[in-house]
């Protein structure tokens, strides 16, 4: 089989019809193929998350990755627009939505889509993520150790990011959930939470939580990096999207 990836930069329109930069990267061969929305990490839209996106491309699937940051540094690199989304109190909901929603379309757009399109988040991406996944049609979600989704921040942190819980109802596809038994950004008692909140409201999910892992546990250039954890957890994703965004 012929295995060449595309990796672009490119753009989508996003929230009220601004252009946003983002991250292409797909297999070089005819479709049909699934499609997947990769929500950058707080640290931002930086070298590690791009790796990411290639590696859907090479597992099969077509995949782009926003540039959350773009309005708030146009052109800076990654720590300074970083810096700059955190000063403002972080991505508004709405705005997250419709970003997502361009995302969406752009990727449903491309000649070789077969129409299903999954999305995963890392850090405040993975609860981005199920919020997205909660307005949005979409086939499959993955949250991979988001934070604040059943429990607000402190009262001492500068953030306008809330809780999310009130959306689980209208979750509109299936749910894997990644975590660190050592986080703190979810705790464990946070995924407990969540956990609870999707069985209510009857919604399909399935998380795995690993021992001696933190935060952050996929990022190879962190300290937080686990092997293991990690290895195993890719394995999963890509499981549960081959089963969701196949034809």
């Amino acid at each position: 089989m012929y295995d060449a990836i595309l990796a672009e930069s490119t753009s989508i329109t996003g929230y009220r019809d601004h252009v946003v930069e983002a991250y292409l990267s797909r297999p070089m061969r005819p479709g049909p193929i699934g499609s997947v929305v990769v929500i950058h990490h707080m640290p931002g839209y930086d070298r590690s998350t791009k790796e990411i996106t290639r590696r859907f491309a090479e597992g099969g699937f077509a995949a782009i990755c926003p540039n959350l940051y773009h309005r708030e540094a146009p052109g800076a690199d990654s720590d300074d627009a970083a810096a700059a989304a955190r000063a403002a109190g972080g991505v508004p909901d709405e705005r997250l939505i419709g970003d997502m929603f361009g995302a969406v379309r752009y990727l449903r757009g491309l000649t070789s889509s077969n129409g299903r399109v999954g999305i995963i988040g890392y850090c405040s991406g993975g609860r981005q993520a199920l919020l997205a996944a909660c307005h949005l049609d979409l086939q499959a979600a993955v949250d991979c150790y988001g934070a604040f989704v059943a429990r607000a921040p402190s009262p001492e942190m500068s953030s306008r990011v809330r809780p999310i819980v009130e959306h689980l109802p209208q979750l509109s596809c299936p749910l894997l959930g990644l975590f660190g038994a050592e986080d703190i950004y979810p705790t464990p008692e946070e995924v407990v939470d969540l956990e609870q909140a999707l069985a209510k409201a009857g919604k399909d999910f399935d998380f795995h939580t690993y021992e001696g892992a933190g935060h952050a546990f996929f990022d190879v250039d962190r300290p937080g990096y686990r092997p293991s954890a990690a290895t195993d957890g890719w394995g999963r994703i890509l499981k549960f999207f081959g089963l969701h965004l196949s034809n």
